[in-house]
């Protein structure tokens, strides 16, 4: 008995590393909603303004045009944001504007912001 759960376990152990390994030839054939869970799938995200563009991070509302041609030496846009909003894109299938004000509003509630931009803490106090 001891012998067949070993067979069985090493087995298993072997074919699931032969799964990792080829893991970016079997992927692509798995549905989108299973490829869109999937944690281990890697998109290298754009590191500068001319990259962010070319990734479609830009809009008419959001132009990145002018910082390119300036030649603005930051890095681009943040990394996180970029990755949740380019997340936000592609399982919603939604652009970039959109995506944008998504990622604002729940980053708002998550800090306790409302809709309007006024903070929802009881004891705030302000002059206007």
């Amino acid at each position: 008995m001891g012998y067949l759960l070993y067979s069985v376990f090493f087995a298993s152990i072997v074919l699931g590393t032969a799964l990792y390994l080829t893991r970016a030839r079997w992927t692509p054939y798995l549905p989108e909603r299973v490829q869109e869970t999937l944690t281990f799938t890697y998109s290298r995200l754009p590191s500068t303004f001319m990259g962010d563009v070319e990734s479609g991070f830009t809009s008419a509302d959001f132009d990145l045009s002018s910082n390119i041609m300036e030649g603005d030496s930051r890095g681009g846009l943040d990394q996180k944001a970029k990755r949740d909003i380019q997340r936000l894109m592609k399982i919603r299938k939604i652009n970039f504007d959109e995506a944008r004000r998504l990622y604002m509003e729940q980053r708002f509630k998550k800090n306790g912001i409302g809709e309007d931009g006024i903070p929802r803490d009881p004891k705030f106090v302000s002059f206007s």
